[in-house]
Formats: C-alpha cells, structure tokens, sequence
C-alpha cells in the first residue's frame, strides 16, 4: 500500500515543478539561504536583523519540510530586506554584493511575493496534514478522511485563494513600500494576417495572467496528482 505522507510529498513536488514561476520561487528561497549561510560574517548580520526566525535550506526529498524555509521570508520579508541592504553597502566582496543587489529586487517584487504568500497557504495546510497522517493512532479510514480534507482545502483555495492571497500580499508590499502591482511586460508587435480577427491578438493583463499562469496551474497540478496518487487508497478503503 502506497505511504500516504510520501503520496503528500509527491504532489507537493509535482506542483512545485508545474511551471517556471514555481520552480524558480524556490530558487530564490535557496538563493537567500547560500548566501548568508556561506558565511558565519554574514549569517552574523543575517541574526542581528532577523532574530526570531533563521532562513532555512530546502529539502529535495522532504518537500512538506519547504514551510519552514518560506515561512522565514513570508513572515520576515521588510526585515531580510535590510539585511541585504545593509550587506550590500557594507561588504567588500563582488559576488555577495552582486547576489544582495538581486534578491532586493526580487523582494521588491510584487509577483514574488504573492507567490510567497499562495506557497505559504498551500504548504502549511499540507504540512498539518502530514503530520497527522504520522500519527501512531492514525487508520486507513482516518486517513482518508485526512486526504479528503486535502482536497476541499485545495476546491475551496482554487475559488476563493487567489483573491485572498492578492490582499495579504498588498499589505505585505505596502509594508515594504513596495507598489503593488504586477510588472508589465513588453509587447511584441507583429504584422497581423488579413484572416485574423482583433480579439486573437488581446493580451491578458498580467494579474489575470499570474492567476492563470501560476495559481490555477500550480492548483490544478496539485489536484490531478492528489487524486491520480491516492487512487490505489481508495481501493483499499473499499476492500477493508
């Protein structure tokens, strides 16, 4: 009978590789992390801004574990900020310099931390499943319950998540004086063939195009493999 908590880490890591937006929000969480973490001067002045909690490094094998390396940046972000701030007017070395001035921008990135903020929800509520279905007491009709729970949470996110997500992380920007908005890319013009109509060549705004690019996708990969993974659950549920 297929692990549970294994089945939860593998549709974790199915919507984490969904899209380049995902798997390069991860990228950057790593990169917050080597870069004061390779140094005990700089992992210094990383304790000297951000007390309460540490950046942590992720997990390849335990992608549940991933909460606790972005719940250090959602909830602390004005804060690692400074620290890159003050790390790249104070320090002598090119590369940290060069990797601070980066992820300042990063941060100051409005996409990026909606996209901290939907991380956080979707991992903390698999992460308290996770760690119930560990429970010793823990049954084969329990669990399923749990894995039901899993896929409500992810119908009820997928209706109402975007919206709610979109207000905590304009807070979260006005904090860091950083304008909420989403960054518009150019167009790239092209000569347009008499068969073709107008509204072929509209352009999504980039709000609905983050929604449709990242959040639905993102959700929508994380139900498929929900329920592709437990399938074999469920027929064991039947059979007992």
């Amino acid at each position: 009978m297929p692990c549970a908590c294994n089945s939860l880490n593998l549709t974790l890591c199915d919507a984490a590789n969904s899209c380049v937006r995902a798997i390069s929000f991860f990228g950057v969480v790593q990169r917050v992390y080597t870069l004061f973490s390779s140094s005990p001067k700089r992992w210094k002045v990383l304790l000297d801004n951000v007390p309460s909690l540490t950046v942590k490094s992720l997990c390849n094998t335990r992608w549940e574990s991933h909460i606790k390396s972005v719940k250090a940046i959602r909830f602390q972000a004005p804060q690692i900020r400074l620290t890159l701030l003050e790390l790249r007017d104070n320090s002598n070395d090119p590369k940290s310099v060069s990797e601070a001035e980066s992820l300042i921008g990063l941060l100051e990135n409005f996409e990026f931390l909606l996209g901290m903020v939907i991380w956080y929800d979707i991992l903390f509520s698999i992460n308290m499943v996770s760690k119930k279905l560990q429970s010793k007491s823990m049954c084969l009709g329990a669990t399923m319950k749990q894995l039901e729970s899993v896929m409500l949470f992810f119908d009820k996110y997928r209706e109402e998540g975007f919206v709610s997500s979109m207000n905590v992380a304009k807070d979260l920007a006005v904090e860091m004086d950083v304008e909420p908005c989403f960054p518009i890319k150019r167009r790239v013009l092209r000569t347009k063939k008499f068969d073709e109509n107008d509204h072929n060549e509209e352009l999504k705004s980039a709000e609905e195009s983050f929604r449709i690019g990242f959040f639905l996708r993102l959700v929508d990969v994380a139900v498929t493999s929900l329920n592709s993974r437990f399938e074999q659950l469920k027929i064991f549920e039947g059979v007992f």
